[in-house]
């Protein structure tokens, strides 16, 4: 894997910035949800020839959608010629990763003793509640890596959680004009056991031409849907390829459809407003500065709390961390959901 030039389901960015998530409460205005698109940004991790995501969220117009706090669309990108995924030992606190692939296999390695493939269709989670590290290498037959890399944030008596790994390989539920896979949380009558520490819906939706499909879901949740290809709408709102269509609580049901004459892919994710203020640098969730420099500190001189990944064999026995900024930033704090009048 000497030469990768492909990195995902970690934060690799060189310069990360620390941003401080406030939540907001939801207004009781009686007005009906509407529908806020969030257009992503091109994200280059690991340097000057490394691949570029497209990120949804966090970003100055939403931090978070639930308790989901980082999104990040990548591919379809031929690996083939680019040596893949090579992604060293790197550490993890106050979150949960979701690994969710279209296509490519990639082999997940952590501090829990875990050693798993991720495959499409099926869906890893890790907890990295107190600290967790892992690695994360593509398989040789791998020529194409196409998904997305999802964080949960860990709630205040949650974020503590020992290490824990689940994996869950949702059945497709045929529907007309879709087909669904609920990978966390409720929907048409599927129920994920994988563990969550917040209400949580998690799920990939491929809709026929010309589709629509309309969902009920928890009216207390707000919902996003990343769109993989181009057609995807929500409540009638286009969401351009690798944008997010966001919706707020208050719905008891959710109109997806496909504008387009072919196959269109989205994903489905969803929760209750997050109640607790958060702080993101690198790969790290925390309440402080103080706490992110106290994690920081403790993976670069190797301390228990992030443990050790056994049977890695990539380019460098582990992933230093960024260098911390040098100021605090200003807080960002989720607007109210936008709405129409009752």
């Amino acid at each position: 894997m000497a030469g990768a030039k492909l990195w995902a389901m970690s934060n690799l960015e060189t310069r990360p910035v620390e941003t401080e998530c406030e939540h907001t409460a939801v207004p009781e205005s009686g007005g009906r949800p509407v529908v806020e698109v969030l257009e992503a940004r091109e994200v280059p991790l690991g340097g000057p020839r490394a691949m570029t995501v497209r990120r949804t969220i966090p970003q100055r117009q939403r931090s978070l959608i639930g308790a989901w706090c980082f999104a990040d669309h990548y591919g379809p990108d031929d690996v083939s010629t680019s040596g893949g995924m090579d992604v060293p030992p790197h550490p993890h606190t106050g979150l949960q990763t979701v690994s969710w692939l279209f296509s490519g296999e990639i082999e997940h390695r952590d501090s829990g003793g875990n050693h798993a493939m991720v495959r499409p269709g099926e869906m890893n989670l890790m907890t990295g509640g107190h600290g967790i590290a892992h690695s994360e290498v593509s398989t040789p037959a791998t020529t194409v890596l196409h998904g997305v890399q999802l964080w949960v944030a860990l709630p205040d008596d949650a974020r503590d959680e020992p290490r824990m790994f689940q994996h869950h390989v949702p059945p497709p539920v045929h529907v007309t004009g879709a087909v669904v896979r609920v990978f966390l949380g409720s929907l048409l009558g599927q129920t994920s056991p994988v563990r969550t520490f917040t209400p949580l819906l998690g799920a990939e939706v491929v809709l026929d031409p010309g589709a629509h499909l309309v969902v009920a879901v928890d009216e207390g949740f707000e919902h996003g849907v990343l769109a993989d290809t181009d057609g995807v709408s929500l409540e009638g709102v286009a969401a351009a390829r690798g944008a997010m269509g966001f919706i707020g609580p208050g719905l008891h049901s959710l109109t997806l459809a496909n504008d387009s004459d072919a196959p269109a892919r989205l994903v489905l994710l969803g929760g209750t407003p997050f109640e607790e203020d958060i702080l993101m640098w690198w790969n790290f969730v925390g309440r402080s500065h103080e706490e992110i420099e106290q994690f920081r500190r403790e993976w670069q001189e190797e301390g228990d709390r992030f443990g050790a990944v056994v049977g890695y064999q990539g380019r460098v026995a582990r992933l230093p961390a960024p260098e911390l900024p040098p100021v605090r930033i200003r807080p960002r704090q989720n607007p109210p959901p936008p709405t129409s009048p009752a």
